[in-house]
């Protein structure tokens, strides 16, 4: 899912300003790097820039997006702005060879000529440096935007040739808003929140036949926890062992068991403008906190935390669970 231009404006407020601040000050320089999680809108920020440096009709630090300029840079038709993806596992030497080639070149468009390199820490050794001999020999009125989720894998050299952006995580709501937008409900738009950041994720997660069967997996897992510990235990072996076979799953299952007991704590303590993981268990987890006291809630969420622990040292998840049950039914944590 592509975030539009209005979205960074609302979601990167900072890197905005900065870019807009760069652009009234005329004080842009050779090379960009953008750093962020995946799906934090790097690609479309960069767009925002170029767009705004080659606009007809900047009005208020902003590209009109009507100009013929900014109508081909939308299009990704403008011959001055030119990208480069990783060709398989890396960005080759071959790839930043012809980019170098094309930016000497008299374009067919005047002003200002950009690159942006997507996953810049994909390039290989060779291909990184003959970045860095172009960066440290600027040709004209060309600027490099680089790209990455992990600016630590970049050479050293290049990272201090480029002005750091550095981009925040996106809020929780906002990831919630465009889920909803895609018609996954609210409810589990607001579970998937809590497990990643990323919106492409978020919907495909949202989407998973697997991840929807855990999830109430889990939730009926609670309401067994209220009944009595042979229901529960019973539970355990009947769905819950033999179908997280997976580490990765069974952590997940954990950490959605955790979330339920966050929205138990809040909703007794009444926190307001609490976004919970399971909405559409309000009524059930009120009446879970009306009767548990704070200090049994604390045992039983540090119980969840520790058979994390216990997990990651490969203790056997059946007796694991199984004393996560009782733990849970009594509200004391593991020992």
């Amino acid at each position: 899912m592509m975030l539009t231009i209005d979205n960074i404006k609302m979601i990167q407020p900072t890197v905005v300003k900065q870019i807009q601040s760069l652009y009234s000050r005329e004080r842009i320089v050779h090379a960009y790097l953008f750093e962020g999680d995946k799906g934090t809108g790097k690609s479309q920020a960069a767009q925002f820039f170029i767009q705004l440096l080659l606009c007809e009709q900047v009005v208020n630090n902003e590209p009109c997006g009507q100009c013929r300029q900014c109508r081909l840079v939308t299009s990704g038709n403008h011959t001055n702005v030119h990208h480069i993806y990783p060709d398989g596992a890396t960005i080759k030497i071959e790839q930043v060879r012809n980019l170098m080639k094309e930016m000497k070149m008299v374009g067919m468009e005047q002003g200002h000529k950009f690159y942006v390199i997507h996953h810049a820490d994909k390039m290989n050794i060779a291909a990184a440096n003959m970045l860095l001999k172009f960066l440290e020999e600027p040709v004209g009125k060309v600027t490099a935007i680089l790209l990455t989720e992990q600016y630590q894998a970049i050479l050293p050299t290049i990272l201090s040739r480029c002005q750091h952006f550095k981009f925040a995580a996106l809020p929780r709501e906002v990831i919630i808003e465009q889920l909803i937008e895609q018609q996954i409900t609210k409810s589990m738009a607001s579970t998937v929140s809590l497990l990643t950041n990323n919106l492409d994720e978020a919907i495909t997660l949202s989407t998973n036949e697997q991840f929807v069967q855990m999830r109430k997996t889990v939730l009926h897992l609670i309401g067994t926890i209220q009944q009595n510990v042979q229901e529960s235990l019973l539970y355990i072996q009947e769905a819950w062992i033999p179908v997280y076979k997976e580490r990765e799953d069974f952590e997940r299952a954990l950490d959605l068991l955790l979330f339920a007991y966050r929205d138990i704590v809040a909703l007794k303590a009444d926190i307001e403008g609490t976004v919970v993981a399971f909405p559409d268990k309000q009524a059930e987890f009120e009446n879970i906190a009306l009767n548990s006291t704070y200090e049994r809630l604390s045992k039983q969420m540090q119980a969840i935390l520790k058979a994390r622990e216990q997990l990651h040292r490969n203790m056997n998840r059946s007796l694991l669970m199984e004393q996560l049950m009782l733990n849970l039914q009594e509200g004391y944590a593991f020992v």
